[in-house]
């Protein structure tokens, strides 16, 4: 490339920094809406990101295409996760984040993940040490927002992934998954007191729990209190999959609680992504559901519309869907590759960014697409369950979980599906 491309890329470069940093100073400007969620509604833009720092760093050493497209993934509005500290220490965090937001104009989006045992001690492993502790920690986080505007995450796989799940020697008893359940109860209804939050309890994935499982669990931890739930928090299933189970869980939930008598209780009745009683499961090919072969899921759907139909839209509980990492699908390796669990959820190689964050969805019950997941942010030092310490798919030890991997955000950034553009 000649001298001359190259200061023509680099004016790019900073034209569109500065241009971001025009947007951010001028966000005050924009209509607040009268609703928490509405698809008018803009997010808040942290001027101040790990992609706006790794644009100027990629900058100064020349890199003008990855500054570019650092510059274009800093422009879009990307979760603040609260993961630790003490209860003032995160009443002061959240309240100066709405407080930014506020002065912007814009609806910041915040991710709760301090549960007791959390990720069942692996690579997001801690939280807060009791219930009690839990308890004071989201009391001081609900204070923080206030009387803000605020859209939150609470709890990213802790109803997915309860005590229970993590191994039979980890929960005996029970005890620990009633006391996880009770806590996000208390959280959902702490939160969603603020006058103005809109709170969506995390549910997994469209490849984790069955639909009548994740129904009965949101359930007992108090969606009916909240907004509704939050589907495909870190992972990269496609957006359409996991709308398409986010309205049977919703249709479910409605089942169970409004629907026909004797369905009362009955979210187990439930057809799901790997089972349906309307396919003829007779052997035969695409004759019974399968959960990585959409086209079966037509049994699913014809599930529901023979014991469901079409209930109230407004007693439907809706959902946010995060497509920080979901542009390509998911990843798969190479049949045979590894003989053990390959960890697909795990810094999934090749994958990039999708659908850009948006209250504008054009799906009923999909109230916004968002970055929850910080693009860019390692999963942990994922191994493949090969008994090493490096990554096989990367030939390193991958950065531990949460630490900012400017490898991996050049990846998402150039991979982009649809094409990343600076968000104007």
């Amino acid at each position: 490339m000649n001298t001359r491309s190259l200061r023509r890329r680099a004016a790019a470069v900073i034209a569109a920094l500065s241009a971001f940093a025009a947007l951010t100073a001028t966000q005050a400007q924009a209509t607040s809406t009268r609703d928490v969620i509405a698809p008018a509604t803009k997010f808040y833009v942290d001027p101040h990101s790990e992609a706006a720092k790794q644009a100027l760093v990629d900058l100064g050493n020349g890199d003008i295409e990855d500054a570019a497209n650092m510059a274009r993934l800093a422009s879009w509005p990307q979760a603040e996760w609260f993961t630790q500290g003490t209860p003032d220490e995160v009443r002061v965090r959240v309240h100066r984040l709405v407080r930014r937001a506020r002065a912007a104009g814009r609806t910041p989006v915040l991710v709760a993940y301090d549960i007791p045992g959390r990720d069942c001690s692996q690579y997001s492993s801690g939280g807060a040490a009791s219930s009690a502790a839990y308890r004071q920690w989201i009391d001081a986080f609900a204070a923080g927002v206030g009387d803000d505007n605020a859209v939150i995450v609470v709890e990213p796989d802790g109803l997915a992934n309860l005590p229970n799940d993590c191994g039979p020697a980890t929960d005996p008893t029970g005890e620990l998954t009633a006391a996880r359940i009770a806590d996000l109860r208390y959280a959902v209804k702490a939160l969603k007191a603020r006058p103005r939050t809109a709170v969506y309890l995390d549910a997994g994935n469209v490849q984790w729990r069955a639909v009548g499982d994740i129904a009965q669990r949101l359930q007992e931890a108090g969606v009916q209190y909240s907004d509704g739930f939050a589907l495909n928090v870190s992972n990269n299933h496609p957006t359409e999959h996991n709308a398409r189970y986010g309205a049977w869980i919703a249709k479910c939930i409605w089942f169970a609680t409004k629907g026909p008598e004797e369905a009362r209780g009955h979210t187990d009745w439930c057809a799901s992504q790997y089972y349906s009683s309307a396919a003829p499961n007779d052997g035969a090919p695409g004759d019974a559901v399968s959960p990585t072969d959409p086209t079966t899921w037509r049994w699913t759907d014809a599930w529901f519309d023979r014991n469901v139909g079409t209930p109230p839209a407004d007693e439907l509980h809706h959902l946010v869907i995060d497509t920080s990492r979901n542009g390509l699908g998911a990843w798969t390796p190479a049949p045979g590759k590894y003989s053990g669990d390959p960890e697909a959820w795990c810094n999934a190689p090749g994958r990039g960014l999708g659908p850009r964050p948006t209250a504008d969805t054009g799906v009923p019950l999909v109230d916004a697409y968002l970055w929850v997941k910080t693009p860019g942010e390692s999963d942990g030092s994922c191994t493949r369950n090969t008994g090493g310490t490096t990554d096989p798919e990367y030939g390193i030890v991958d950065p531990p979980a949460g630490a900012w991997w400017p490898d991996q955000a050049h990846a998402l950034a150039r991979n982009a599906v649809p094409r990343l553009t600076f968000n104007r």
